[in-house]
């Protein structure tokens, strides 16, 4: 029985060994029937690689070509980082399709497959065509361009606008973060652009006691408006009362400054105020809260 059950394995082992055998002499066959074929197609695929790269190159000179083009034109930045994205974006889908063709396949084929991949990606990236769509609206109707500080008002989102690209705008902030957020969102909502006009208003607050000679501490402001080197002196300036409280006077005062100087306009002035009061001896109340304790009454 024992030298039954080895012949059967010996028998086994051999089916097995023969079947390896055959298979392998039937790929070595095919190979050798079909080794131009075979070879031929590999050198398509190295060609289409070397092709690829060099296409790249090319897609990379297009680009620089038309954006020294554009900026020669003095286009706005936006228009120049939109049409740039959107340029490299059509000739990578021109570059595939003719490395698909020059494989063999049917162009044809490969239009059917590039209007089908459109039509799904379109149904599935609705969010991201709406994005494009805001681009586009974004660089014709112009609500900001490259270099504008903006403030988002639906997530408070702010910065300076470094990148209006194909689908996002980049926003840069004080700190330095960058902050990405989808064209559609800016086509869509409320924003406010802070640097839209060349000269800005400062609006500044300030409490004087009641016991401070108001006529003085207006004087003082004014001459501080009339001394500030940033503020713009053709444009008005007014110092006023802006509230009677309950502890203190409200003077306000508004004078224009540039956009750019608005920032350290403000704080210089704050600062200016505060030392020229100190120096006057005019009082800045502040509210005071009053605690009332309740002692034990010892008998």
């Amino acid at each position: 029985m024992n030298t039954t059950l080895g012949e059967t394995g010996i028998t086994s082992a051999e089916e097995v060994a023969g079947e390896v055998t055959s298979e392998v002499n039937r790929i070595t066959q095919y190979c050798q029937e079909h080794l131009p074929d075979i070879i031929s197609f590999g050198i398509k695929v190295v060609l289409a690689f070397v092709f690829f790269f060099i296409g790249r190159l090319i897609i990379r000179w297009i680009q620089k070509l038309v954006e020294r083009s554009l900026q020669r034109g003095k286009a706005d930045q936006g228009v120049i980082q939109f049409i740039s994205s959107l340029l490299k974006f059509s000739l990578y889908v021109l570059l595939v399709f003719i490395i698909a063709t020059n494989l063999g396949v049917e162009s044809s084929s490969v239009a059917a497959l590039i209007a089908s991949a459109g039509v799904a990606v379109g149904l599935a990236l609705q969010g991201s065509l709406a994005n494009f769509a805001g681009g586009v609206l974004i660089l014709l109707m112009k609500p900001f361009v490259v270099g504008d500080y903006i403030i988002e008002d639906t997530q408070k989102n702010e910065g300076t606008v470094k990148e209006i690209q194909i689908f996002y705008t980049k926003l840069s902030t004080v700190d330095n973060k960058i902050i990405v957020i989808p064209n559609g969102t800016l086509a869509n909502s409320s924003l406010t652009n802070v640097t839209a006009r060349p000269e800005r208003q400062v609006d500044l607050r300030v409490n004087i006691s009641y016991q401070t000679d108001l006529k003085k501490a207006k004087s003082l402001l004014e001459d501080l408006l009339a001394g500030d080197p940033s503020v713009i002196q053709d444009e008005d300036k007014t110092v006023f009362v802006d509230s009677l409280g309950d502890y203190a006077v409200t003077l306000g005062l508004h004078a224009w400054v540039k956009t750019e100087d608005y920032w350290k306009t403000h704080c210089r002035l704050l600062e200016e105020i505060k030392l020229a009061f100190d120096k006057e001896n005019i009082q800045m109340p502040y509210e005071q809260l009053v605690h009332m304790y309740q002692g034990t009454k010892k008998e």
